[in-house]
């Protein structure tokens, strides 16, 4: 299931046969956790972070909106709140805020391209259905 995100790319891209990273288990205060990053989603994220220097590192998490309920955001983190979690995913400094914790669990992101159009694309086994134009999905 890919569905696309909000944030600097926001054009959902089909299925593309990029090589997949291999799944990060990721400790948190609450449980383990697993995300994976595919390396062209690697080398968009190190693209952002290099443009701005003085980013905590990207940020990755769900806001309620659209007509499914939930949409994808990616966006660079100015600062890390006190309910933020921060991870290190092949060398990725990535932020999740703890509300968004349970819904990511599992996903993996790409970033895939085609032609003019660009986006970060996730895989999410907890998402149960996403809306018709893609915009945002189903958790449950």
């Amino acid at each position: 299931m890919g569905v696309k995100a909000s944030g600097h790319d926001n054009v959902d891209m089909p299925h593309c046969d990029m090589p997949r990273a291999s799944k990060v288990p990721i400790q948190t205060r609450f449980a383990a956790m697993t995300i994976s990053i595919t390396p062209s989603a690697q080398q968009r994220m190190r693209q952002f972070l290099a443009q701005t220097p003085s980013a905590a590192g990207v940020r990755f998490g769900v806001k309620r909106t659209g007509c499914s309920g939930f949409a994808y955001v990616v966006d660079l983190a100015e600062m890390v709140g006190d309910d933020d979690r921060t991870f290190q995913i092949d060398g990725v400094t990535v932020v999740v805020d703890a509300k968004s914790l349970p819904l990511i669990e599992g996903t993996e992101i790409d970033f895939q391209r085609q032609g003019l159009n660009a986006s970060f694309v996730f895989r999410n086994p907890n998402a149960t259905g996403e809306c018709g134009c893609g915009e945002s999905f189903t958790v449950g």
